[in-house]
């Protein structure tokens, strides 16, 4: 295993010399976030940015994301010519040594939570979800922005494109992920790169959009449309979990053993209620998720790809990014090392 962490470039209040000061650091998953979605990105950025986390002592360790643009995802007519742009991004992070690209193929939003500083007893703040508040939230009137998601769109495009899918079903959103990866998984096979697909967060549908990456099943059908071993996951304890009908255990195993697991996001949820949750700190008493478990799984099925403490609660009064501050993530990191030092040396 390799202990990776989330940074945002030059404008992340958590720096690199934060980062590289927390022990057992291996490198940095990242992006470049000024790229519209769907131009192919430029080398120089890509070399650029590589440069700047190695002069810090790290490494460029994961892409995430590579965003998927909307009409790929709706099958227009525009899809080819922006696949063939997303196919020379991934060339040319291969060329430039990135052996991991995360990416999610959720319609119009990226991770959705109903409150990005909810207060819990200690007096820390996490994300929250609540199935009731989302239900009332109206995305097109900017109820909510969450970090992830297209700020660029006005509210009539926003409009225009939650009405686009109003005819478009699971089985069709699949069809338009199958038409993708039968294009990309040979361009990532060639350039000794992996896709690893991120889960639906939440594991269920929103505002009326499809949802077809939240379960076994569906993680399944996409990785044996494709039989590639470029064409793997990112498992998500925390997307993943926010279901509990998700075996988390057997998604482990089963991925784990085809060698199709390629990344993964080690965070804690705990449920509060049907279809809701809030962000928990990493430690598995203070959620729903067993931590120890998930790493045992992993260690289990000789997992050696990176995985990173995923979103932190806001603790000791710092101010940042809702879910990316730097303390409660490196207490995670240092958490997560902990238990992977104990059952490789107790099972070794």
């Amino acid at each position: 295993m390799k202990m990776t962490f989330r940074w945002f470039g030059q404008d992340d209040p958590v720096t690199l010399q934060n980062i590289r000061q927390i022990p057992g650091i291996y490198g940095i998953v990242t992006a470049l976030y000024d790229v519209p979605v769907g131009e192919a990105w430029p080398m120089p950025s890509i070399l650029a940015l590589k440069e700047t986390i190695e002069s810090a002592g790290l490494r460029l360790a994961v892409v995430e994301s590579v965003p998927v643009h909307e009409d790929i995802k709706l099958g227009r007519p525009s899809r080819d010519r922006l696949i063939d742009n997303y196919s020379q991004t991934i060339r040319r992070l291969g060329a430039a040594g990135v052996p991991v690209i995360c990416y999610n193929f959720m319609p119009v939003f990226d991770w959705t939570r109903s409150n990005l500083a909810h207060v819990l007893p200690d007096g820390s703040t996490a994300l929250t979800f609540e199935n009731e508040t989302i239900s009332r939230m109206d995305p097109v009137n900017g109820d909510l922005s969450l970090p992830g998601w297209d700020a660029s769109y006005t509210k009539d495009e926003m409009g225009q494109l939650i009405a686009a899918y109003a005819d478009v079903t699971e089985d069709v959103l699949f069809d338009n992920l199958a038409y993708f990866l039968e294009r990309i998984i040979p361009v990532a096979e060639e350039a000794g790169v992996v896709m690893a697909i991120h889960p639906d967060d939440p594991p269920w549908p929103i505002f009326g959009l499809p949802r077809i990456v939240s379960s076994m099943a569906q993680l399944r059908r996409l990785t044996e449309q494709v039989e590639s071993p470029a064409n793997g996951i990112t498992f998500c304890s925390g997307s993943l979990g926010a279901n509990e009908a998700n075996d988390l255990m057997a998604i482990i195993r089963h991925f784990g053993s085809l060698g199709k697991l390629h990344f993964a996001h080690t965070r804690n949820i705990l449920r509060t209620g049907p279809r809701s949750f809030q962000e928990s700190a990493h430690l598995s008493s203070d959620g729903s998720i067993d931590m120890t478990r998930v790493l045992e799984a992993l260690h289990a099925t000789g997992f050696e790809g990176p995985l990173r403490p995923d979103h932190g609660r806001m603790i000791w009064g710092e101010q940042g990014r809702p879910g990316y501050g730097l303390f409660d993530r490196a207490l995670g990191a240092a958490y997560l090392n902990g238990i992977w030092e104990a059952l490789s040396k107790t099972r070794s």
